[in-house]
């Protein structure tokens, strides 16, 4: 302070030469500096208290301290006739500013004033973000403001992935299941969380019937099963069926002849299913109409014939052909 004093009584020397050569008594910098004196030694004496609150304390001190002088010299160089010209008040303080200050947010600040308003930072060389009027350090800011990461709920401070309404880093939005990034055809999902499609119909397609294979697209549902078109199939002759049409038989389709067949319900005349009145004969079933003498082809009235090596015959050929 004395050689800021003595500067400033310099320059008063050169602005004034009429002034008197012996300024006159800064009576009031001296019971400053008692003061300050004072100050001081009543800090050391209170050494015993806890680090953060006499650090906190002698903060407080130095600047009421500052305040104080800067005061004092003002009104000394009014007293010598220098004027002082007022800045504005600190927006923290609310004291006239004379020397150095910062505007910033509208306003003007001491520049030991102008802090981060959670950890009391100055922010002078170190830049600062606003929130609602408030000025705050880069961490503060990020840590309270930053949209979250839905999978460390880290705040997230450069690229940002928005994806079933979340915010998440890109390099933690991958597969639930097997943890691998999605590639060029992205994903599918499932209660809120996000698979890759091979996971996906590994998981929660349902299996074609036929295959076993997960159906992805196109598919068919019958005989209480999910099937890809081309799977579905008659389960003894594995061809298709006919216009769609198919018959169940223990979970199974089949086709119409194989059916019959598994039910002992061909005719044994025509080889073709029998779906109303029949004759049973020889182990087999027939078809009325179909139930003829195996050598003149006639019906066989009311059921009444011979046998020979499988055969039916009538009275007549019988008795003609082997008699």
């Amino acid at each position: 302070m004395d050689t800021v004093l003595q500067d400033l009584m310099g320059l008063v020397e050169r602005e004034d030469p009429t002034a008197s050569a012996t300024p006159p008594p800064l009576t009031q910098k001296q019971s400053i500096k008692r003061k300050a004196n004072e100050g001081q030694q009543e800090n050391n004496k209170s050494s015993s208290k806890a680090g953060s609150d006499a650090e906190t304390s002698t903060r407080s001190t130095k600047t009421d301290t500052i305040d104080d002088l800067l005061g004092g010299l003002s009104s000394d160089l009014e007293r010598i006739g220098v004027r002082t010209t007022v800045k504005g008040h600190c927006a923290s303080c609310n004291k006239c500013i004379v020397g150095k200050m910062i505007t910033a947010l509208g306003e003007v600040w001491h520049p030991e004033h102008f802090v981060c308003v959670v950890c009391k930072t100055e922010l002078i060389t170190t830049g600062f973000f606003e929130r609602d009027g408030q000025p705050y350090c880069d961490k503060d800011y990020q840590h309270l403001f930053s949209p979250r990461c839905s999978y460390c709920k880290g705040p997230i401070l450069q690229n940002i992935l928005t994806a079933l309404d979340q915010t998440w880093h890109p390099e933690h939005f991958f597969c639930t299941y097997c943890g691998g990034l999605f590639g060029p055809e992205g994903f599918l999902e499932k209660d809120g969380k996000p698979y890759c499609h091979k996971d996906f119909y590994c998981l929660f397609a349902p299996k074609c019937s036929g295959c076993g294979e997960s159906v992805k697209e196109n598919y068919l549902t019958a005989a209480n099963g999910t099937w890809h078109p081309e799977c579905f199939v008659c389960a003894d002759c594995l061809q298709p069926f006919t216009n769609g049409c198919f018959m169940e038989l223990d979970g199974r389709p089949l086709c119409s002849v194989h059916f019959h067949s598994r039910q002992g319900t061909l005719c044994g005349g025509c080889g073709v299913g029998i779906t109303g009145r029949c004759i049973s004969a020889l182990n087999r079933k027939f078809h009325p109409e179909h139930f003829v003498c195996a050598f003149c082809l006639r019906q066989l009235s009311q059921g009444i014939f011979k046998e020979q090596k499988g055969k039916p015959y009538c009275a007549t050929c019988f008795d003609k052909l082997f008699v």
